[in-house]
């Protein structure tokens, strides 16, 4: 059985992640995403926003995002 790993984030580190041709800063703005909104990104690169009653997916990243990731937070897939 393959298990889903991720790393999460909060919205200001994930503002730091992002490349414009990913999804464009005003649009975490959009989907609801602050400085303090807990985020987390699978190994696909999707994006998913903690909400109430459970995870949204609000976009995805690209290219080399793997070590972006793992670098801005200093954290490895769990």
């Amino acid at each position: 059985m393959h298990t889903m790993t991720f790393i999460e984030m909060t919205g200001k580190t994930l503002e730091r992640v992002v490349r414009d041709d990913e999804l464009h800063p005003g649009g975490l703005a959009a989907a609801g995403v602050s400085a303090d909104t807990i985020v987390r990104i699978n190994r696909q690169g999707d994006i998913e926003v903690r909400r109430p009653g459970g995870w949204d997916v609000i976009g995805g990243l690209l290219g080399d995002f793997e070590s972006r990731v793992m670098q801005e937070t200093g954290l490895d897939w769990a």
